[in-house]
């Protein structure tokens, strides 16, 4: 594979997290105006809101037998446009099984979506033979900050779900669809795999449990700022209604950051220590949220949480990639899962422990949780894997 193909793969790719980030975001913030259009009950909610990752998870799974016969481009190339479709559906319907149904729709397609882009950038990674994976997930942050600024503009002028949503579609479907023409991959280290071929040895789950207790645990982490970092400033640390808005943003911003310059600290320090001050990063931020006297403290301790947790998740799926060289496609596909189970798990665990015990008590249990990443920060060294394609590194120690 060329340099230039190399390159525009990259490019390709990065625009591709970048539509998703966008596409996620126009869809998470504005689930209260999805609430108030449909009629749906505040008992209702939540199962419309655990249907996604749950069949997002399924999908995931189904990913992995899909790739063994087409490539993981073919799958993304039809799985975006499918999400964005998705997206305008829960924003043109009238009905609750209309909304029922794009969102079903949105689940399945997102967790092919998620699973192939994961897939294409370990492979790529490969290609390059050094640490490029957290700049497509910088790439994601960015369009997060964008769709959720659009999200914003849509609540603010009072614009209906379908208006906010169309104009992001129409320009980014086309985007996409035309990006998707030079996406590339690296080949499976030590062999030639090509479409309906083996796609490598098998992935005993014993091995990659680490890897996926630790993704898990990083969702949780996110999922507690996502859906709890608002109502903890405002009914915790007495803030205004207008300055709760400000950590998720904050959050964002500094994931954004932090994910940019990522690569460049894996490439110097190593996978293993990145992680490691990742989550020792983390742990403090959930620590200073935990005991803040105030809301400003609260958000010095979001903005060292989107600091040290966004390492994590692009390093877990490098990681995986490294583990299994010759099937990381579908080790992969089924790290991907417990993505969906953090997400899962993380909000309602929170506010059951919220409501039971405290708040400030409960910012302690993720915390913890990522301190418990520094176990099995090994399982991110950078073993021999024989990255290659054509493509070997002497370096083969930074790649991350």
């Amino acid at each position: 594979m060329t340099d230039a193909r190399l390159r525009y793969g990259r490019a390709s790719l990065a625009l591709s997290f970048l539509v998703q980030g966008v596409t996620f975001a126009l869809l998470v913030t504005r689930i209260p105006a999805i609430q108030d259009r449909y009629g749906i009950s505040d008992g209702l909610l939540p199962v419309f809101l655990a249907a996604v990752p749950v069949l997002a998870g399924v999908a995931s799974v189904v990913s992995e037998k899909v790739v063994a016969r087409v490539r993981p481009g073919v799958v993304l190339r039809w799985a975006q446009p499918v999400v964005m479709l998705a997206l305008l559906g829960v924003g043109a319907g009238t009905e609750v099984w209309q909304v029922a149904v794009a969102l079903g729709v949105f689940g399945l397609a997102v967790g092919a979506l998620d699973a192939s882009m994961n897939m294409m950038g370990v492979s790529l990674q490969r290609a390059y033979g050094r640490s490029i994976m957290l700049g497509f997930h910088a790439a994601f942050s960015l369009g997060g900050i964008a769709g959720a600024s659009m999200a914003w503009a849509g609540a603010h002028w009072d614009l209906s779900l379908l208006v906010s949503y169309l104009p992001a579609v129409v320009v980014l479907l086309p985007a996409a669809l035309v990006g998707s023409r030079w996406y590339a991959e690296g080949k499976a280290a030590g062999a030639v795999v090509a479409a309906g071929q083996d796609r490598g040895p098998g992935v005993p789950f014993r091995l990659l449990l680490p890897l996926c207790l630790v993704m898990a645990f990083a969702y949780i982490g996110d999922s507690t700022v996502s859906n709890w970092s608002a109502k903890y400033l405002q009914d915790v640390l007495g803030s205004s209604e207008q300055l709760a808005t400000v950590p998720y943003n904050v959050y964002m911003v500094t994931t954004l950051l932090g994910r940019a310059v990522g690569d460049l600290g894996v490439r110097r320090f190593g996978a293993v220590a990145v992680v490691r001050g990742g989550s020792v990063l983390a742990a403090v931020g959930f620590g200073v949220v935990a005991v803040a006297p105030g809301a400003w403290w609260g958000m010095l301790g979001f903005t060292l949480l989107g600091l040290g947790l966004c390492v994590i998740v692009p390093q877990t799926f490098a990681a995986a990639g490294r583990m299994f060289p010759g099937a990381s496609d579908v080790a992969v596909a089924r790290l991907n899962v417990f993505n969906y189970v953090g997400f899962l798990v993380g909000s309602p665990l929170v506010g059951a422990l919220g409501d039971a015990w405290s708040y400030r008590g409960a910012m302690l249990v993720p915390m913890v949780l990522v301190l418990a990443t520094l176990v099995y920060a090994r399982s991110f060294g950078a073993e021999p894997a024989l990255y290659g394609g054509g493509h070997e590194r002497a370096r083969a120690a930074d790649v991350g």
